[in-house]
């Protein structure tokens, strides 16, 4: 059985790490040099950086940093954030990313994941979906959140997948940010109609929330941000919790 997988992301925004609620009210987290240097040696199995303006702004994501970040990483580092073209994502990769997440571009221009994953391999390609429920059902939205679309959650992903995405991060913005626990039931459901990875995103606030999305919502991996951020759950603490659950963790 694959190991669960635990995921601090970086969102960033004028080279700070922020974060707020629902994809608002976003407030100062710290460096993410020194954030990222943290959880590299705390035992994160992965980290992801969110250049969660560079699409909005039309601008591409800070290469700069993203190599500081990654000269402190002996862990798989994930970049997105205004990634556009098989260009932006050679700059990254040179600069130190493993694989990048593409969201509203791939949506815009879905033979981007089929483009990237045929020149660096699939395993490069995280498609990250940011999505809300609006009556019976989950929509997509672009432009960190600000954009919604008539298209429907697990029919992106059914068809990204088949593209060649080598996993999906699915952020759910009505969870995002509130720590109530993922979205265990769309989780569930994108896992059943792909057979690729899927990470949790969106809700973390406590160590059974984790459980939860690797049992009930058949999550790969769960990422989150600020429970780690300000050291209100600690990687080692959240990896014991989980191991003595009987889930398989990598300690």
């Amino acid at each position: 059985m694959l190991t669960k997988r635990i995921i601090p992301c970086l969102d960033i925004k004028d080279g700070r790490t922020v974060k707020g609620t629902q994809f608002e009210n976003l407030r100062d987290a710290g460096d993410p040099v020194e954030l990222g240097k943290r959880y590299s040696e705390e035992g994160a199995d992965e980290l992801v950086f969110l250049d969660i303006t560079a699409t909005n702004e039309r601008r591409k994501t800070l290469a700069a940093l993203v190599r500081r970040i990654a000269r402190n990483l002996n862990i798989p580092f994930t970049v997105g954030g205004g990634i556009s073209s098989l260009e932006d994502v050679f700059v990254l990769l040179d600069n130190g990313a493993d694989k990048v997440s593409i969201n509203s571009a791939a949506v815009k221009r879905p033979e981007l994941i089929q483009e990237i994953a045929q020149t660096f391999g699939n395993q490069c390609v995280v498609l990250a979906i940011d999505a809300k429920p609006i009556a019976d059902d989950w929509f997509v939205y672009l432009n960190g959140g600000r954009v919604q679309t008539p298209i429907r959650l697990l029919d992106w992903a059914v068809q990204g997948a088949k593209l060649g995405a080598g996993e999906i991060l699915f952020t759910s913005m009505a969870h995002d940010g509130t720590k109530q626990g993922f979205a265990n039931t769309a989780l569930r459901q994108i896992s059943e109609v792909v057979s690729i990875p899927v990470i949790a995103s969106g809700g973390a606030g406590t160590m059974q929330d984790f459980y939860d999305t690797y049992t009930i919502g058949k999550a790969d991996a769960a990422l989150a941000a600020s429970i780690f951020h300000f050291k209100e759950i600690e990687i080692a603490d959240l990896k014991r919790f989980l191991h003595n659950k009987k889930i398989p963790i990598r300690l």
